[in-house]
């Protein structure tokens, strides 16, 4: 980081943790870095590319080993790999993300990579066995219930609080 994300001493941050945040926090504005749970919808854009993989296959399925080939990704390092400006201050904001944020943030995130890996190995042994209308349904409910996470994760990003209840979690990673 440059002195200007430093708090001004030495390339490095203030020492305590509240310092830090508040250092952080003064750098924000103008980004596309929420200023209150120091998100980026920016991530998000990664779990886009499976949905609209999803979305496809059910016109498309030979579409299937390239969402296959789809990989879960950390907030850090989609950052790292990505040409989103202000990525360095992504990744040192989601460092010092108040944890009332963080923890729903990442459990989601963690579900809906388990979500992905399980449909996609569903979708993989439905076609492997030629029926067609239940590979074309599974998809559509792989897709729109990734996007009720997705949007869960949106709405943390946005400063809410998590709107889904446990055991609709559930049911969904059930499907």
């Amino acid at each position: 980081m440059t002195s200007a994300a430093d708090g001004g001493g030495e390339g490095r941050l203030p020492e305590t943790e509240s310092d830090q945040a508040a250092t952080i926090a003064r750098l924000l504005p103008g980004t596309n870095i929420h200023e209150q749970t120091f998100l980026a919808t920016d991530y998000l854009n990664h779990f886009n590319e499976i949905i609209m993989l999803l979305d496809i296959l059910p016109d498309m399925p030979d579409c299937l080993e390239e969402a296959m080939a789809w990989m879960p990704k950390s907030y850090p390092d989609h950052f790292r790999e990505s040409g989103f400006s202000d990525k360095e201050l992504a990744i040192l904001a989601y460092e010092h993300c108040p944890p009332r944020y963080r923890a729903p943030f990442d459990r989601t995130i963690e579900q809906m990579d388990e979500l992905v890996a399980s449909g996609l190995t569903e979708l993989e042994r439905v076609r492997g066995e030629g029926h067609d209308e239940l590979f074309a349904l599974t998809a559509h409910n792989l897709s729109r219930n990734l996007q009720r996470l997705m949007d869960v994760a949106a709405a943390v990003i946005h400063g809410s609080e998590p709107t889904i209840e446990q055991t609709e979690i559930d049911r969904i990673m059930a499907v």
